[in-house]
């Protein structure tokens, strides 16, 4: 079975050429994993919003998602993220690989581990996102986008509307890099599951007061203008985490 998995994010969901999909069933839901080849690598894809792009940030099933991919045996993820800049020096078409997260999401279910079953467990996240997914990243990525940032803080937050000024100046202030509304639970999750994650994540804004104003249509636009170079990334990236 395939060791490796695809997370894809919002422009990618058709981005890969799928050989064939299975039904996944989980104790969380139901998930529709599909499996490609890249470079003779088997892999597994995940459209996180769905193959039609269906599912708003806060409405995605994370835990089924993460169980099943740990269910098919897969060992590593790639993820993909658009993201808005909280740092005038990161600007819209740069790549950054976070290697922290503040989390201010509200409603999703962020834990494996929600001691029904009477067993308390605590995960070390010190090592928030897998190194070794990450030097894959930034090795793959460098010479694409505007600029590659190796180490930031994404802050995640529910979702689906954008953040206030008020927020983005918070944000800032707490030390965060880049903001997104579907980094966490995901991270967090694959930690627990003993799955090795990391992202890429597309800067496509600055945050809201930073400039006139976050058009929905300019991050769409400008996630279609990089996909190619995402998908170029992801695929050197795989390679180098199958040697």
């Amino acid at each position: 079975m395939p060791e490796i998995a695809i997370v894809a994010g919002s422009g990618l969901e058709k981005s890969f050429k799928i050989d064939r999909e299975a039904l996944v069933r989980t104790p969380y839901g139901d998930v529709t994993l599909s499996e490609m080849e890249i470079f003779d690598i088997p892999v597994v894809f995940l459209p996180r919003h769905g193959r039609e792009h269906s599912l708003p940030p806060h409405m995605v099933n994370y835990r089924a998602n993460m169980f099943a991919l740990k269910e098919v045996g897969v060992k590593k993820a790639l993820a993909t993220n658009a993201v808005g800049s909280l740092r005038e020096r990161i600007g819209p078409g740069d790549f950054v690989v976070p290697d922290q997260l503040l989390d201010f999401t509200k409603a999703r279910p962020s834990t494996f581990f929600d001691g029904k079953d009477g067993e308390v467990v605590h995960t070390d996240v010190t090592e928030t996102y897998s190194e070794e997914v990450r030097k894959a990243l930034i090795r793959s990525f460098q010479g694409k986008g505007a600029s590659l940032h190796r180490k930031g803080v994404y802050v995640c937050t529910e979702g689906p509307r954008y953040e206030t000024p008020a927020e983005i100046t918070m944000f800032r202030r707490l030390g965060g890099d880049v903001v997104g509304m579907t980094g966490c639970p995901e991270a967090i999750l694959a930690k627990e599951l003993g799955i090795r994650y990391a992202t890429i994540c597309l800067v496509t804004n600055y945050g809201a007061g930073m400039q006139k104003r976050v058009d929905h249509s300019e991050v769409v636009k400008l996630m279609g203008a990089s996909t190619d170079d995402v998908r170029h990334g992801i695929k050197e990236a795989v390679r180098r985490l199958s040697e």
